[in-house]
């Protein structure tokens, strides 16, 4: 789950309009969060299914819309975006 602070940062507008970036992670559902953390924490799909009780394929799901709205090719960019900007 992301910190107090980093949820402050994606609901602040004067912090979005200084950031464009962060205007991706602001369209990312608090599921998308928690798959995020989990992902970045160098899970597999099946573990973070596990985790969430989520079908193995509902993640897969959830990877790639979060890969498409941080406009990301893998997971692997997916985590140096979260990290980079203080999400995770």
């Amino acid at each position: 789950m992301p910190s107090e602070n980093s949820i402050q940062m994606l609901t602040s507008e004067s912090k979005l309009m200084q950031s464009p970036s962060l205007i991706k992670f602001s369209r990312l559902s608090s599921r998308e969060l928690e798959i995020l953390k989990l992902l970045v924490e160098g899970r597999s799909n099946p573990a973070i299914a596990t985790t969430l009780h989520l079908s193995p394929n509902t993640v897969k799901t959830h990877v790639r819309s979060i890969m498409n709205k941080l406009g990301v090719d893998c997971r692997i960019q997916v985590a140096v975006v979260a990290l980079r900007l203080g999400l995770i």
